[in-house]
């Protein structure tokens, strides 16, 4: 592999420079904004690295971007990614605008430079390395870029379902992962599922003057009260039948845990904070993250916040919730469960309006002869022992392609933990952008004499 190595360190500025176009067009699926624009460019990328790239429609949201690539093997890889990202505010804690990228201390700043373009360009590399130094990939390769993951990804299940055929395939790298603090590869097996939901109090039909706090009721105070149910200080979720469906995890998911390096002070200090809740640490923080359910507040709103004084009562009150699901719960179920309990404790006259259709858990075994593959070529190129997590805290669609389709899915990626996906500043690291075209490439050249 040390052909394609090279040539990789060699045009390490090129790949660097479909990252910064991609970086320059804004794609923000929770508004629209660029994605179409976004998707011919991905598009073109593709065709420009040898593909056969189609713009497949969905049911109601941006197209797919769909490339395919035959090698000389007919193992086939898919490669999954997504084109859209998050919105960049608050634009003033950005230290250059979000939508021009920056090069800073060997990084690249800029709007989705780690979530999730700096994988796609990372990806395309590799692939142009093969053809230009091999003048062929040695197994086919397939790419599926989407424009919603960003927002659950509401169309995918059913666009998978249509494509099945189209989408076969022995093996599913996903995107959103890296390296830890000590720069060791991480694999990533697994995802939670997520339902996010609105949570809206009505009081009187329009703002009043503060002073009628003596008998006019007070939306934000019920939302309070409300949201105070949903949890106790002990870090349980109180819904009745919250747990029930809760899948314990299989003891190689939990030796894998055990396993995973401690670096607690590392992510403490990132954070700010002297000490995680319920005062963990060791495997028990570890297990917590990774295994167990959220109930989230991710945003409240409510009368006046500006500067200043406003003495005002608000007509309503609105918080933003989310759940993170293990396996076997469901979102429908979930759902189900809150508005039952808001009812059952008085709180029936707030509404509850779903924000996405939910995301189920998925999880790949660690047996699956992909994982061996992926880890051998991580220790290859890293010079380190890869770090393996059964599953990640986060979410992704992953649930369709690993249940659905029964394709065995590992993350792998261009992230360090300081890459801020999803916050100001956003970033990636150039040595890790290297690093990552390499591991792909280093996988494409595992799979090719044998069938995993």
């Amino acid at each position: 592999m040390q052909d394609i190595f090279r040539h990789l360190e060699e045009r390490q500025g090129q790949a660097l420079e479909t990252l910064i176009r991609l970086c320059r067009q804004p794609s923000l699926s929770a508004t629209g904004e660029g994605l179409a624009a976004t998707a011919d460019l991905v598009a073109s990328l593709l065709q420009e690295a040898g593909f056969q790239t189609s713009l497949l429609p969905t049911q109601g949201g941006p197209p797919v971007v769909y490339g395919e690539l035959a090698g000389r093997s007919p193992y086939t890889l898919l490669l999954y990614n997504h084109y859209d990202v998050q919105p960049p505010e608050p634009l003033a804690l950005w230290t250059a605008p979000p939508f021009e990228p920056t090069l800073r201390e060997d990084c690249l700043f800029a709007r989705g430079a780690a979530d999730n373009k700096g994988n796609i360009a990372a990806r395309l590399a590799t692939v142009r390395a093969f053809r230009e130094v091999r003048g062929e990939l040695p197994i086919s390769v397939k790419f599926l870029i989407e424009g919603e993951e960003e927002v659950g990804s509401p169309h995918l299940a059913a666009f998978l379902r249509q494509r099945r055929e189209l989408l076969r395939a022995d093996a599913c790298l996903w995107e959103g992962s890296g390296v830890d603090w000590d720069g060791r590869p991480v694999i990533i097996l697994g995802v939670k599922g997520i339902v996010y939901v609105e949570l809206e109090a009505r009081g009187a039909a329009r703002d009043s003057h503060s002073s009628w706090a003596t008998v006019v009721p007070n939306p934000a105070w019920r939302l309070v009260w409300a949201l105070a149910t949903l949890k106790g200080q002990d870090e349980r979720v109180a819904i009745p039948g919250f747990y029930d469906e809760v899948e314990p995890p299989h003891a190689a998911d939990l030796a894998a845990a055990d396993l995973i390096p401690a670096q607690e002070e590392e992510q403490k200090r990132s954070l700010g904070l002297k000490g995680f809740l319920l005062d963990l640490a060791g495997p028990p923080l570890q297990r917590r993250h990774l295994f167990e359910p959220t109930c989230t507040i991710c945003g409240l709103a409510s009368g006046y916040a500006g500067e200043g004084v406003k003495t005002v009562l608000p007509a309503a009150a609105r918080a933003k919730l989310e759940f993170r699901l293990v396996p076997r719960q469901r979102p429908e179920d979930i759902l189900e469960k809150l508005r039952h309990h808001l009812a059952r404790r008085g709180f029936g006259d707030i509404s509850v309006k779903p924000l996405d259709m939910g995301e189920l858990p998925a999880h790949t075994s660690l047996e699956e002869p992909i994982i061996g593959v992926v880890a051998e070529a991580a220790r290859e190129v890293y010079g380190a022992e890869p770090v393996i997590y059964p599953t990640m805290a986060a979410t992704g669609p992953m649930h369709p392609f690993v249940h659905e389709l029964g394709i065995p899915t590992a993350s792998t990626g261009v992230e360090h933990p300081d890459s801020r996906p999803h916050a100001p500043d956003e970033n990636i690291r150039l040595r890790d952008f290297l690093l990552g075209a390499k591991h792909l490439a280093a996988i494409i050249g595992r799979l090719s004499p044998r069938r995993p």
